[in-house]
């Protein structure tokens, strides 16, 4: 799961942080497309089957649309119709889930003393604070909403529009075993470019 992070944010463990800040980019990560892709190379960890994100063989090797990839800077393709239509389904997502998280008749917003901190949540009070305990992000999925899925929906069809899938997406040709198997086919695609350079 992919959520924005404050600068002032330090990664440790298993937490990864992607040190991009455009929608465009988080949309994509947040993607079924991505999803799928990390659900069939991430690794398994531990007795169980615990699966673990790998940069090294999730991200690295995802192919993302042609003209968004992660090496591109996003003022390079801010105007491209494409990465504003993703930027905008991301940004409804992320605002929705923020919501949810926190609604302004559950908390007060601070703001930090110093400059570049994100603002302090605070609860309204006791019972404020016990629901609060609640609203994780883990509770949102499980539950699954509707207003949830409709925006996943909007960004995933966004997204397929970015590869030029979109009808496909839209007639629901795209099961998970095709969109690994054209991901796939990028991303050797891709590959083969690269060794040719």
């Amino acid at each position: 799961m992919f959520v924005w992070l404050p600068i002032s944010c330090l990664p440790g463990h298993k937490l990864y942080a992607f040190a991009k800040d455009d929608d465009t980019f988080m949309g994509i990560l947040c993607s079924t497309f991505h999803e799928t892709w990390a659900l069939g190379m991430c690794s398994k960890h531990g007795a169980g089957n615990d699966l673990r994100y790998t940069p090294s063989t999730t991200f690295e090797t995802y192919a993302f649309p042609e003209g968004l990839t992660p090496d591109i800077p996003a003022d390079d393709y801010v105007d491209d119709p494409r990465a504003e239509k993703i930027a905008q389904a991301a940004a409804a997502l992320n605002r929705l889930r923020e919501n949810w998280l926190n609604p302004p008749d559950l908390v007060n917003r601070v703001p930090e003393v110093g400059a570049g901190y994100a603002e302090r949540l605070i609860p309204i009070d006791n019972k404020a604070a016990r629901e609060l305990k609640k609203r994780t992000l883990t509770n949102l999925y499980n539950a699954r909403p509707a207003w949830l899925d409709h925006a996943h929906m909007k960004l995933d069809e966004a997204v397929a529009e970015a590869y030029g899938w979109g009808d496909d997406w839209r007639d629901g040709k795209l099961t998970d075993e095709e969109i690994l198997a054209r991901l796939f086919r990028l991303n050797q695609e891709r590959a083969a470019e690269q060794g040719k350079a």
